[in-house]
């Protein structure tokens, strides 16, 4: 995982304008060994070609593929402008990060980093936070313990007969991914779950809990089980209210009497239900296309996408099935971006609304185009 260094940040910094930021920036990677001289007009010439502002006070300054020769190492060089940079388009940015990337490693480190800075809150601390308080808040050290419930935590078709394979399936992932201990398992395997009726079932324990998340099990053929149906059974850990938003979602469903929708989705269309990205009663369109780009969605191709998806009237979610699985608002670049979505992944768009289909065919046009770099 990418670390960063506190030599790194530059705190309380200045500039005339967004070309004055950017020279600054490059001047950071070059005497930091990162770039060779002349990164700093691949980094101007990005510039031209798109803008690099992600959202939330942030810009991510970064070269053109046609200087990528000139970088020597990946790293990345921090600057805060407290006053804050005009970036176009009535944006303001007040922190900018340089990034050198040899190859496709700058999507793993905006991953990292634009997960912290998708928080609100957080976005306005960077403003006039000290170099120590930023290195923390960009790696994540202030964050909150992480909620964990993505795709990894769902199962569907699971060859079950009976609840104890569920419950052993998904007691067994929580604390694989560190959410519960032994206790815990040990605890729900024994009890019996409750049923909340359409074939849900639910199942936690008052201990063991180490943090909060949730894992969704779903057999392959419903079954009986003391003459009800089982055909879905959602496992939560509580140490905060956050499972909460979750079962408020599960809860909406089974009223509506929509769990069927929970039955024959996948799992990417499991998590989006349960995670209220997809209305759960609209219809919805939905359409899979995969990333051709050399370098995958970094700024330029991304920024493309999210301008298609914003012509439109509808609701859209991109979610990456070779990610985690997480949908994402269409409409945030820094969202999109963050999916860490590299050449060959497959995403799934989710449309809702009047103009859903029209959207879902300018997404594909756009896709099969290049979005923006030319067909691969």
């Amino acid at each position: 995982m990418f670390q960063l260094e506190l030599q790194a940040i530059h705190t309380g910094a200045s500039a005339q304008n967004k070309e004055d930021a950017i020279r600054q920036v490059a001047a950071a990677l070059t005497a930091a060994g990162n770039v060779a001289e002349g990164y700093v007009n691949g980094m101007l010439a990005r510039e031209q070609q798109t803008s690099t502002f992600l959202g939330n006070g942030i810009a991510i300054p970064h070269g053109t593929t046609d200087t990528r020769d000139l970088v020597l190492k990946t790293g990345v060089q921090v600057f805060q402008f407290p006053q804050g940079i005009a970036w176009g388009e009535d944006q303001t940015a007040y922190v900018a990060i340089g990034i050198a990337a040899k190859s496709d490693e700058h999507l793993a480190l905006l991953r990292q980093l634009t997960h912290v800075l998708s928080d609100d809150s957080i976005a306005d601390q960077l403003k006039t936070a000290s170099a120590e308080e930023l290195r923390a808040l960009l790696m994540g050290e202030k964050q909150a313990a992480e909620f964990s419930f993505d795709t990894s935590l769902i199962s569907v078709d699971v060859a079950a007969k009976d609840l104890i394979t569920l419950q052993a399936l998904n007691a067994g992932r929580l604390q694989a991914a560190g959410v519960v201990d032994a206790s815990y398992v040990a605890n729900v395997i024994s009890a019996a779950p409750l049923s909340l009726g359409q074939g849900i079932w639910l199942s936690d324990s008052a201990s063991g809990n180490v943090r909060s998340g949730v894992a969704v099990s779903r057999a392959a053929t419903p079954f009986d089980h003391q003459g009800e149906q089982v055909a879905m059974l959602v496992n939560v850990a509580a140490t905060d209210d956050r499972p909460l938003e979750v079962l408020g979602y599960l809860s909406t469903l089974l009223l509506n009497n929509k769990a069927d929708r929970l039955i024959k989705a996948d799992a990417a269309g499991v998590y989006a239900l349960l995670t209220s990205e997809v209305d759960e009663q609209a219809e919805v369109l939905t359409a899979e296309f995969t990333i051709r780009n050399e370098h995958g969605l970094h700024a330029r191709p991304g920024t493309a996408l999210v301008s298609v998806i914003k012509q439109f009237n509808s609701d859209i979610t991109v979610t990456n099935l070779d990610g985690s699985g997480k949908p994402a608002n269409g409409r945030s670049l820094m969202k999109v971006v963050a999916l860490g979505v590299k050449k060959g992944h497959r995403l799934r768009f989710t449309a809702s609304g009047e103009d859903a289909q029209q959207a879902l065919t300018a997404i594909e046009e756009a896709i099969t185009s290049g979005l923006g770099e030319g067909a691969a």
